[in-house]
């Protein structure tokens, strides 16, 4: 793989001291927004970055999560996760933005990123929806992912696949699990009347919107909210703790155990819902 010689260099080259004598490390920084950066790096060293704009420190020994995100849309999710990769201390790295839909708006947008893109088009199997997942699972296998990302994938996962991926495979939907699964949940939330409405991240099991809840936010529904107000409103959410959710994961701070969500986090009534513990 061909990797811009302008991404990596001797970091003493650049009037830091040599790392031989000090802590295992290795002596190289990486401009993450150089072409090829995404599958060349491995590990992401958490601390302070060179002085230098796009150079990040990398470890000996740790390694960035690979990630793919699932797309049948624009991906509004997607662009959310894309910014806070680019956090030098975030332990993920989107690799592959895969949709189901040749035309779909975020492969551009992953483009523009540098991000690898693939299309696998559920029109060419027909009914066969294990032969579609097992060509997405190829996809998945080939760019070497560690964890999957549903951003508006528009297809329902069979039992085959989900399983494949248990532990590793993450969504969000756009109301306060386990109320409201399935489409329309702005609608049926005013139709309710409910008073409170929100977003959710939640590992993938083989029943639908019913895995275990990795994060929720809420919000409180206003008088004159409509569909499309309260959507625009839950969207914001959703682009808030997405990003936090996968950077649980990734880190191992939370994990799917036993069908249950395990973690040393705890939970800060005070409104941002998951922090590490002591903080």
């Amino acid at each position: 793989m061909a990797v811009s010689i302008a991404a990596i260099g001797p970091l003493h080259s650049h009037g830091f001291p040599s790392t031989e004598a000090g802590p295992k490390r290795t002596a190289t920084y990486v401009n993450r927004s150089a072409p090829g950066f995404l599958e060349f790096a491995h590990a992401l060293f958490e601390e302070p970055a060179p002085a230098f704009p796009g150079m990040h420190w990398f470890a000996a020994g740790a390694r960035m999560k690979r990630v793919a995100v699932l797309i049948s849309g624009r991906g509004s999710n997607l662009g959310a996760l894309i910014e806070a990769g680019k956090d030098r201390s975030y332990p993920a790295a989107i690799v592959l933005v895969l949709s189901n839909r040749p035309d779909a708006a975020g492969l551009a947008r992953a483009r523009a990123e540098g991000i690898a893109t693939a299309v696998v088009d559920h029109t060419r199997f027909g009914k066969d929806r294990e032969a579609f997942e097992r060509a997405l699972q190829a996809e998945l296998e080939r760019h070497r992912i560690d964890i999957v990302c549903l951003a508006g994938f528009m297809r329902l996962l069979t039992p085959w696949f989900v399983r494949r991926w248990e532990g590793r495979l993450i969504n969000i939907h756009p109301a306060l699990l386990p109320a409201f699964k399935g489409l329309n949940t702005h609608e049926r939330a005013l139709a309710a009347g409910v008073k409170v409405h929100g977003a959710t991240v939640h590992f993938v099991v083989p029943d639908m919107d019913s895995g275990p809840i990795i994060a929720q936010e809420s919000l409180a529904i206003r008088d004159g909210d409509d569909a499309s107000s309260l959507a625009a409103r839950v969207l914001e959410l959703e682009h808030r703790i997405y990003p936090k959710a996968l950077k649980l994961v990734a880190s191992g701070h939370i994990e799917m155990v036993d069908g249950e969500c395990r973690s040393d986090l705890e939970r800060d009534a005070s409104g941002e819902l998951i922090l590490p513990k002591g903080n």
